[in-house]
């Protein structure tokens, strides 16, 4: 059964962009934004990756423009593990038409294999012990509580709209237990993918806070935040939640939203890449700069859209 949001989105007349794009309905227009507003995030974060918010001052006053470089020294407009990972999962997902243990556990393999820019430390060890042991779920551990998994939800909110919730929560668990098997990552990733189901179906800020984020507080105090700012936002899954709540609900546009959480530092790419997935799964494409689209290297712009589009259109058939 679906949401009446997405009856009504999936039912509503496609809309022509007025760039010239091709037409998308709502749902569609949404998920769009949501992947680009991922990528843009990773490669706008990843210029000010482990700076302090001061560094970034004096390096760029306020830093708004994609300009590549940092500590992994990229080029203007590509994107790191956050994007990557995501792009090869959701892949595995539309080649095999699930989401379980197996199909990430192998999609994230290979993607290791090719080398990425970047990965994680607990994704390596965890991948490297899937291939000694063949087990695609990661053992327990309290040590786990990173970010790894949750920046990646992304293609799983997609694949399971429209499916009952404790599925969605399967299939969320599926996916970060590869790497990160910690009910902190788990509660993190369960929350940022029912959040982007609710804003791809309409929901208002207010809703989804109200609904998502103050239970997912009540269940685990560690995660609210005092009206103190969260500046330098560690790896922890904690403190990333912290800074992207903080920015996301206190700003009113997806520009505005993503300036405030990258120039808070710290784990920049990932903030910015989860704060950009949730703003544009709730602003759409419409609200995304032109200049950050520009920016963003074409080949990872192409296969968002892509991506995004095709993991929608299978959601119906999944559900």
């Amino acid at each position: 059964m679906f949401w009446t949001g997405e009856l009504i989105a999936r039912s509503a007349p496609v809309r022509r962009r007025p760039t010239g794009e091709p037409p998308l309905s709502p749902l569609a227009e949404r998920a769009t934004a949501a992947y680009l507003g991922l990528a843009i995030g990773d490669a706008l974060g990843a210029s000010v990756e482990f700076m302090t918010p001061t560094e970034i001052r004096q390096q760029h006053g306020v830093h708004r423009d994609i300009v590549g470089g940092g500590w992994l020294r990229l080029k203007a407009g590509q994107v790191t593990d956050d994007t990557t990972m995501s792009l090869a999962l959701g892949d595995a997902i539309l080649a095999h038409g699930r989401v379980d243990a197996r199909v990430a556990a192998d999609a994230f393999d290979a993607w290791m294999r090719a080398k990425p820019v970047d990965i994680g430390n607990t994704v390596r060890r965890n991948l490297i012990t899937y291939r000694k042991t063949g087990n695609p779920e990661a053992p327990p551990s309290e040590h786990d509580a990173g970010n790894g998994a949750a920046m990646r939800v992304l293609p799983v909110a997609l694949a399971t709209v429209g499916q009952p919730e404790d599925a969605v929560r399967s299939a969320s668990a599926a996916q970060a237990h590869t790497t990160h098997h910690n009910p902190l990552s788990d509660a993190a990733c369960e929350v940022l993918t029912l959040m982007v189901q609710d804003f791809l179906a309409g929901q208002d800020a207010a809703a989804v806070k109200r609904q998502r984020v103050l239970p997912l507080i009540e269940r685990f105090p560690l995660f609210a935040c005092d009206r103190k700012r969260r500046d330098n936002p560690s790896g922890y899954v904690v403190e990333t939640l912290q800074a992207v709540f903080q920015a996301f609900f206190a700003t009113e546009n997806f520009e505005d939203c993503l300036i405030d959480v990258v120039n808070r530092g710290g784990d920049a790419d990932t903030t910015g890449a989860i704060a950009g997935m949730l703003a544009g799964a709730r602003y759409g494409l419409a609200a995304i700069p032109r200049r950050w689209r520009d920016a963003l290297d074409g080949n990872i712009q192409r296969r968002c859209r892509d991506q995004a589009q095709a993991l929608i259109a299978s959601s119906a058939s999944l559900a």
